[in-house]
Formats: C-alpha cells, sequence, structure tokens
C-alpha cells in the first residue's frame, strides 16, 4: 500500500515509515497539513493531531477516499472526536505498537473491500432480478415462508427484496450441500435465512429441518410443488409459463419463447445466429407463431 505519514515530530515519521516500508509498504512523509494536500493518491494516511495551528478538515477532505488514522497523544474534542465526524476512519493512541496501526490498516482495507463488494453485488442483483415482476406484500408475510416455483430466479429475488426491505442479514444455505443442517444450526443472530433445494430432501429429512429452524426467521424454497401445509405457501409462476412445465421443452416452443423475449435485446443477424437458423428462418418463425416485432 501507498501511505502518506502526517507527522511534525520527524524521529517519529521516519521510526514509522522504515517499519511499515520493511513489511513492504510505500511511505512518503511531511510536516504540515498544507504539504500534504498536494497530492491525494494514497491508500491510507496517517495523520497527527498534535501539529499546532494545522486545520485538519481539508486534509480530510482531498482523503477522503483513503484510510485515514489519527495518531493522537490525547483524546479530546478537537483530536478525535470532530475529525471522526468529518470522515477519519479511526485513532490509535501514542506511542503505539506497529503491530496494532498494522491491524487497524488491515481491518479498514478489508472492510473497504466489503464495501465495494457489497455495492457490485447490489447492483448486479437489481440488474439480474429486473426483468421479474415483483407487485408482492412485504409487509404481511409470516415466516417461515415455503416458496414454490419451477424458476428459482422468482425464489431469488422474493428473498433478497425481502431481506433488504426489513434489513436483515442474509445467509443463502442449499441443501445439496452436505454441511446445510450444521450450518443452519450454528446461526443464531437475528438474521434471515434463504434455504433453496427444499424439494431434495425426504419427508423425514424435512421433520428434521423444520425443528432446527423453531424461532428463526427463514423463507424455503422448491421448484417442485410444496404439500406440506403447516407453514404459509407462496407459488410463484413465471410470466411466460416456460420455465414451470417441469419437463424438456420441444424445439419450437423453445425457438417462440427465444423470439418473443430476446428480440427486442439483439438484432435479427446474432439473433439467428444464436438459435442456429437463418435471417429467412427467423422470419418466418414469427409468420407462423404472430409475433410482432417491436420497432
Amino acid at each position: 500500500m501507498k501511505i502518506l505519514i502526517i507527522e511534525n515530530e520527524v524521529y517519529l515519521a521516519q521510526s514509522i515509515a522504515t517499519k511499515l516500508s520493511e513489511l513492504g509498504h510505500v511511505c512518503e512523509m511531511c510536516t504540515s497539513t498544507r504539504d500534504a494536500i498536494k497530492s491525494n493518491n494514497y491508500d491510507v494516511v496517517l495523520l497527527s493531531t498534535n501539529i499546532n495551528g494545522q486545520d485538519f478538515n481539508p486534509v480530510i477532505e482531498t482523503f477522503k477516499r483513503s484510510i485515514i488514522i489519527l495518531m493522537v497523544s490525547y483524546i479530546s474534542n478537537d483530536t478525535v472526536s470532530k475529525p471522526l465526524a468529518a470522515g477519519a476512519k479511526d485513532y490509535i493512541l501514542k506511542p503505539f505498537m506497529i503491530e496494532e496501526l498494522i491491524r487497524k490498516i488491515n481491518h479498514y482495507q478489508d472492510y473497504e473491500k466489503l464495501k465495494k463488494r457489497n455495492v457490485a453485488y447490489d447492483k448486479y442483483l437489481t440488474h439480474n432480478f429486473a426483468s421479474l415482476i415483483s407487485g408482492h406484500n412485504f409487509e404481511n408475510v409470516e415466516l417461515p415462508l415455503f416458496i414454490s416455483s419451477a424458476y428459482q430466479k422468482h425464489a431469488d429475488s422474493f428473498a433478497f427484496e425481502y431481506a433488504k426491505r426489513k434489513n436483515l442479514p442474509l445467509y443463502f444455505i442449499t441443501l445439496s450441500d452436505a454441511r446445510a443442517m450444521d450450518e443452519i444450526e450454528a446461526i443464531t443472530e437475528n438474521a434471515l435465512l434463504y434455504i433453496i433445494d427444499l424439494q431434495l430432501l425426504k419427508k423425514n429429512e424435512r421433520k428434521a429441518l423444520y425443528t432446527l429452524l423453531e424461532n428463526k426467521k427463514a423463507i424455503l424454497s422448491s421448484t417442485d410443488k410444496i404439500d406440506d401445509d403447516d407453514y404459509p405457501l407462496l407459488e410463484i409462476k413465471s410470466e411466460s409459463n416456460i420455465f414451470d412445465q417441469g419437463e424438456i421443452l420441444p424445439i419450437e416452443e423453445y425457438v417462440k419463447f427465444i423470439v418473443l423475449n430476446y428480440q427486442h435485446k439483439f438484432p435479427d443477424t446474432e439473433l439467428s445466429k444464436k438459435l442456429g437458423i437463418s435471417r429467412k428462418s427467423l422470419w418466418e418463425k414469427r409468420k407462423k407463431y404472430d409475433i410482432v416485432k417491436k420497432k
């Protein structure tokens, strides 16, 4: 990592830089906040709040994308509270062990990575479920809830949206995993368990699962019809019903579905290529199925 050390005690700054450099980090030093804000290309900024007469807000604003850790000799409103409120991540009290400083740096670096990954996952899920029509009432959901849908994506969309609306941590568990029961039993916090592949369990195995789910919040999904009447059941069918047939589709039905649902996403040349037919055949299919291509 590239680390900037803002410290007017040169000996201390050099000592920190030497130890961090030995661990493979690239360090630069400056003795005033005025010099510090000339560049902002740093992963971590170690900011001493002992520099008299310095305004720390411009530094924090300049390095708002970096991990800012305050190095303080005493805790006060000016040395800790205000800088943290302005955007600094944490503080460490002088004198400190370099191992403790590294622990804080690693912690916040992992935290920033997880934040970015979470944003990416959220965008992906929003995009992935955008084509599904929801219309569900999430306010009156009783848990545990069973979802029956031949198209797994519908159940996924419901569970992830419910967890998001209720601001609950989500545990994703597939019953195809041999360790699934142990994982379910180990979860004790206030969280939502989203359990898929219920169709894989035999009746006696389901009873053991239901026992584990007592006093837990859970949504369970199956791609087969669910015949357990003891719990709330939500049956979701895909709009086209093409995924709800539970059997291999005839070629003609498959082609009809692809043309109807993807002709607005791909030009005819690419769509016909993906289907392995000519553009003339694609035109004939539209005519046969009375499919009108919207412009």
